[in-house]
């Protein structure tokens, strides 16, 4: 594909010799081999994502695979279809789970006569006080609440289960189910086939009628002590079994972290089970998010122009008097001349310095070394007839960046594209640098965007497996008991998800809808916000050290077509660290956030947050 023409790269044949940064006339180690987005840590992390967040995995199937006339947003070290076969196939697995655990009640409460229905009464009591906690109510309040439903509910469960197993040895009750449930018995007593009063008069009556009078008073016309028997034990059996369920779903996901999912063998898509589905509608949009991810067209939404790339972080504008020189004649300065002395002095930074030997200089692992350079254009999704008329050919993508280098329209935009994937693709830092010079004025705009960590949960996926995998027995079952009360009301929402899912797939038409801008990126989903000071530190010196190169750039450029440069280099001091350069004024002034006014003759730097958005204009 053809770019802009620019003078040769460091370590290039034929490349300036001012920019060369040579070890004993040895020529510089080349620029690190990028991992491929396919195969990165990020990628892998997020799939695993797509196994423990529910959330997280349908927001990937509605983006991607529901709303099939939205544009892929750009993924910056990631590949987000194969983010997206994990997550279907991951919820696939899940209804399969959840359908196995609903089935196992279906079978249960007809078998024992609806004596397994009251297993729902505590259960609801539990799932109420998780409710109430985040109940907006005063806290105090909250919490007694929820402590009261939590163990009146634990405390209904084990007392039935234990009353269960004592009848099914043939011994006798320690407690009437309505004891604890007499406010349900009108509820559950016409849907069980009995009655609500009279709770001892017959075994055809309520589920539990009969079970405490011991083993030896059943007469025939209860169907006799071995059907009694039957309905106690497959009662008994029933969380037992869902517990069994829980464990091996767990125990599912855990191997596949040991297996596709693992870092010795995610790199080979090829031989991935979540890639070979057989799904037509999913190797169509696999293949279109694929052409659409990783081009440098980007067709955009107005709402959210750089959606994928990040949070904002620190956008700033300068705009200068492009002034001759008064010693020689200036010459056109247009934007791709301009972008011609960036990209050298930013791409430089691949280069170690010197070590001492090549060997020393070839083992520097900053992650600067793998920096990507590269011009991309912004076009608006509106107005296309459909998703496939996107330009992405290389003749018609070059044939916008031609036009949209020098135009500086208001919707097709042109920028020059500089990413930094840190910490296995955890934190990438962009830089969108666009120059436009109109009416004799230079503008110089930079916007960089930070992709923040992945979420803790995702970044744990490898420990919580080895974890599982590793524990004994009987922490396993332990596990797998304790998440029985909920299973059943997280495979009714499983399921409800997938229907709803299905159900608009089928009738919400967005085959046939107009074409959109993407509305949510798979990165984006993925990331928690919050990152480590390590972290923090590395964004900063990527930035500071990138928008001092793009600085530089385009002071060369100014300087060698015959322009003065003091107002420029003036004004960048202040505007790329945040503030806004004030020509003149009387007295202090302070403008924005942070300021700090003293009487020393430098500036002072602000202190800018994390992930916000700070302009400066000169």
């Amino acid at each position: 594909m053809t770019r802009t023409d620019v003078p040769a790269q460091p370590g290039d044949p034929g490349g300036s010799q001012r920019l060369r940064k040579e070890a004993g006339g040895t020529p510089p180690p080349a620029q690190l081999p990028p991992t491929p987005p396919g195969a990165s840590e990020a990628t892998r992390l997020l799939c695993a994502g797509t196994y423990m967040d529910d959330a997280f995995r349908d927001a990937v199937i509605d983006e991607l695979y529901v709303h099939e006339q939205r544009f892929a947003a750009p993924s910056l070290g990631i590949d987000a279809a194969r983010v997206l076969a994990h997550a279907l196939r991951a919820r696939r697995l899940q209804l399969g789970w959840a359908a196995g655990i609903l089935g196992l009640w279906f079978v249960a409460l007809p078998l024992t006569s609806g004596l397994a229905a009251f297993y729902l009464f505590p259960v609801l009591l539990m799932a109420l006080g998780r409710v109430v906690r985040r109940a907006p109510v005063p806290r105090w309040l909250a919490m007694a609440a929820a402590f009261v439903l939590r163990w009146y509910g634990r405390l209904s469960l084990t007392l039935f289960f234990l009353t269960l197993l004592f009848l099914g040895f043939g011994g006798i009750e320690l407690i009437r189910p309505d004891w604890f449930f007499s406010p349900f018995a009108d509820i559950l007593g016409p849907l069980t086939g009995g009655s609500s009063g009279g709770y001892g008069s017959s075994y055809g009556g309520a589920p539990w009628d009969g079970l405490g009078q011991g083993a030896g008073s059943m007469d025939a016309g209860s169907g006799g002590q071995g059907a009694v028997l039957v309905r106690v034990w497959i009662a008994l059996l029933l969380p037992l079994g869902v517990a069994a369920l829980v464990g091996l779903q767990r125990g599912q996901f855990a191997r596949v972290l040991a297996r596709e999912l693992s870092r010795e063998r995610f790199p080979d898509a090829m031989s991935d089970p979540a890639e070979r589905s057989e799904g037509y509608r999913f190797r169509r949009l696999r293949d279109r998010v694929r052409v659409e991810q990783h081009g440098p067209l980007v067709m955009y939404r107005a709402a959210d122009p750089f959606c994928g790339a990040g949070y904002p972080y620190k956008t700033w504008s300068l705009s200068v008097e492009l002034n001759p020189r008064a010693d020689r004649e200036a010459e056109p300065l247009d934007n791709s001349a301009i972008l011609a002395r960036i990209v050298p002095l930013v791409a430089a930074l691949r280069v170690p310095s010197p070590h001492g030997s090549p060997e020393v200089a070839a083992a520097v692992r900053d992650r600067l070394r793998a920096m990507e350079i590269d011009e991309c254009v912004f076009l608006p999704a509106d107005g296309l007839p459909s998703r496939e008329a996107a330009p992405y050919a290389p003749d018609a993508f070059e044939q916008h960046r031609a036009r949209a280098v020098e135009e500086g329209g208001e919707t097709r935009r042109h920028f020059l594209r500089i990413r930094v994937g840190g910490w296995n693709e955890g934190v990438v830092t962009t830089l969108f640098v666009r120059v436009h010079t109109q009416g004799g004025m230079l503008m110089l705009e930079v916007a960089p965007h930070v992709l923040w960590p992945l979420r803790q949960l995702f970044q744990d996926a490898d420990r919580i497996a080895h974890q599982y995998r590793h524990h004994h027995h009987f922490g396993k079952a332990v596990w797998a008991l304790a998440r029985t009360p909920r299973s059943v009301g997280h495979a009714l929402v499983t399921l409800a998800s997938g229907l709803l899912s299905a159900w608009r797939l089928a009738t919400a038409g967005h085959g046939a809808a107009l074409p959109e801008g993407p509305g949510a990126s798979v990165r984006e989903l993925g990331s928690y916000g919050e990152s480590s000071l390590f972290q923090d530190m590395d964004v900063a010196r990527y930035l500071k050290t990138i928008q001092q190169r793009v600085a530089a750039g385009v002071t060369t450029a100014l300087r060698e077509a015959g322009y003065q440069t003091d107002e420029f280099e003036q004004r960048i001091v202040h505007v790329a660290e945040g503030g806004v350069y004030v020509e003149s004024a009387q007295g202090a002034v302070g403008i924005g956030d942070h300021n700090t006014i003293t009487h020393h003759s430098g500036p002072r730097r602000g202190a800018g947050t994390k992930g916000s958005s700070k302009r400066g204009n000169g």
